[in-house]
C-alpha cells in the first residue's frame, strides 16, 4: 500500500460519517478509526461555543498544520480576509501527505484557532469564520 492509496482512504472518510475503515492490500492492514472529539471547556461547567454569526471549521484528520505553503512564504489566508467556499486555508500533513483544508463556506477570515506547525487532532477546530 503506498502513500497515495492511504491518502485517498484518509480522503474517503473525511467527509463521511464512517467512525472506522480497514482495508487490506500485499499483506499490510490499514485500520482508520475516528475518535469522538471531547468538547473543551473554560474551566466553568457550559462548554465553550462559537459566537453566534460565526462558523469554526474543523480539521477533518489528525495531523501538524501548516497556515502557509512554505516556510518564510506568506500564509494562505490571514485574518480579516474574505475567502471564497473550497479556497484553501491551510494544509494538514499526515503521513508525509499534505492535504489542503479549504473553506466550507464563504465567509471572513475572524481568527486562526492553531498556529502553523502544531500538532492537531481530528475534529479540532481550525480556523473562525464570520
Amino acid at each position: 500500500m503506498d502513500a497515495q492509496q492511504i491518502k485517498a482512504f484518509i480522503d474517503a472518510m473525511a467527509p463521511s460519517d464512517l467512525a472506522e475503515l480497514e482495508a487490506s492490500k500485499d499483506g499490510w492492514t490499514l485500520r482508520l478509526v475516528r475518535q469522538p472529539v471531547p468538547r473543551e471547556s473554560t474551566g466553568a461547567a457550559a462548554p465553550v461555543a462559537a459566537p453566534a454569526g460565526t462558523h469554526e471549521q474543523q480539521a477533518p484528520l489528525s495531523g501538524v498544520v501548516y497556515l502557509q505553503p512554505a516556510p518564510g512564504e506568506a500564509p494562505f489566508v490571514q485574518p480579516g480576509q474574505a475567502v471564497k467556499a473550497g479556497q484553501t486555508l491551510c494544509v494538514i500533513e499526515a503521513m508525509k501527505v499534505f492535504n489542503e483544508i479549504q473553506a466550507e463556506r464563504a465567509g471572513t477570515v475572524e481568527a486562526f484557532l492553531v498556529t502553523s506547525g502544531q500538532d492537531i487532532d481530528a475534529g479540532q477546530a481550525l480556523v473562525r469564520l464570520r
